[in-house]
């Protein structure tokens, strides 16, 4: 079951800040002196936009392959939370480690704030949260101040609050098993470099997550066999270009979140022999769910409590665009194919010697 996360009563209490350069291009790393410790009548705004990335995130834990004791956050983290007034210690120590993971060409140095959260609720208690947020861009904002008798304009630079680029919420609960971390990564393309290799965290593989990834790859996996018996049939000097919609292509997507639709528990084996059948097939999904599970780095089970509302979410992700050569993109919508021979004509213009698709429709929503 996944956790309830509320951020009612939660308040940013004191910060510890640094100055995250780039170790190859020599570029130095600055941390605060002291503890930054926030007025009562600014802990509400702050809080605010500390928290407000962290909203409806999935669940991570700290991961070694031996020992939490040997994971240097995990070990951070629970020094703060038994002793708080180390903040300024530890919190210059998590900065350390960014610095010392930062060693990539296409990471970029940044401003970083280590954050001690007080009264996050989970699963109705209410308990502390370190709150770690990376910004790699400043942006030029506007400030008018009075000077002699008349107002002044003033160009400066700052953090854009609803910009952050990294960040992560380290939850006091569940200490044995990790803590419930939750993080994101605007970048995307740094991901592994901060939830891996500074982070050290796996994901919390609860029904909602399982229940996620596994719909995805039944997805993917059925559309890549769509497309692999199209190259076939091309391969074979079969026509491909029939009356068929290039959208129904969707609908072996589809066809494939029925299972789950279906089922209130996931078996992997049920899976394999009422939905992919043939042995060929069963194999091509073990492979690609091992490079899933490589590339989250680590392995799901096979037998999990199915999640209706992600199997809701994931039939809604499947549409399609159309891209035709002549610069003409149709973005379809899920759902689509019910209704497309009341609303599209397909056909073939003799005189241009092309095809075309008509579209019906009763007015412009925008």
């Amino acid at each position: 079951m996944s956790a309830k996360i509320r951020f009612t009563s939660a308040a940013v209490t004191r910060l510890v800040l640094a100055k995250v350069g780039h170790p190859q291009r020599e570029e130095p790393l600055q941390t605060s002196k002291r503890v930054f410790v926030v007025a009562e009548e600014d802990q509400s705004a702050l809080t605010s936009l500390f928290v407000k990335p962290f909203k409806n995130l999935a669940g991570y834990r700290f991961n070694h392959h031996s020992s939490l004791d040997q994971h240097e956050m995990n070990q951070c983290a629970k020094s703060i939370f038994d002793a708080p007034d180390g903040l300024l210690e530890k919190g210059c120590d998590i900065a350390k480690r960014l610095y010392s993971k930062s060693n990539h060409p296409n990471i970029k140095s940044g401003d970083l704030c280590v954050a001690l959260v007080e009264g996050v609720e989970i699963n109705g208690t209410l308990v502390q949260a370190i709150c770690i947020l990376k910004s790699e861009s400043v942006v030029p904002f506007l400030s008018i101040s009075t000077k002699d008798g008349d107002l002044h304009l003033h160009t400066e630079q700052g953090i854009n609050p609803e910009k952050i680029d990294k960040g992560c919420l380290i939850l006091n609960h569940h200490p044995n098993k990790g803590y419930h971390v939750l993080t994101f990564d605007r970048t995307g393309s740094d991901s592994r470099f901060w939830v891996r290799d500074f982070l050290g965290v796996v994901a919390v593989t609860d029904s909602p997550f399982l229940t996620n990834k596994f719909t995805n790859m039944a997805v993917a996996f059925a559309k890549e066999e769509e497309k692999a018996k199209k190259e076939d049939r091309e391969e074979r000097g079969q026509d491909t270009n029939d009356d068929t919609p290039p959208w129904e292509a969707a609908s072996a997507a589809k066809d494939a979140l029925s299972y789950f639709e279906g089922k209130e528990q996931f078996s992997l084996q049920e899976y394999e022999e009422q939905v992919l059948r043939t042995p060929e097939a069963v194999e091509k999904f073990r492979k690609h769910k091992e490079k899933v599970e490589e590339e989250q780095g680590q392995r799901f089970d096979d037998s999990f409590e199915i999640s209706k509302k992600d199997v809701t979410k994931a039939r809604k992700r499947i549409g399609t665009i159309v891209k035709l050569d002549t610069g003409v993109e149709i973005h379809v919508k899920p759902g689509f194919a019910d209704q497309d021979s009341e609303v599209l004509e397909r056909g073939f213009d003799t005189e241009k010697g092309m095809k075309f698709i008509k579209v019906f429709f009763n007015g412009e929503l925008s």
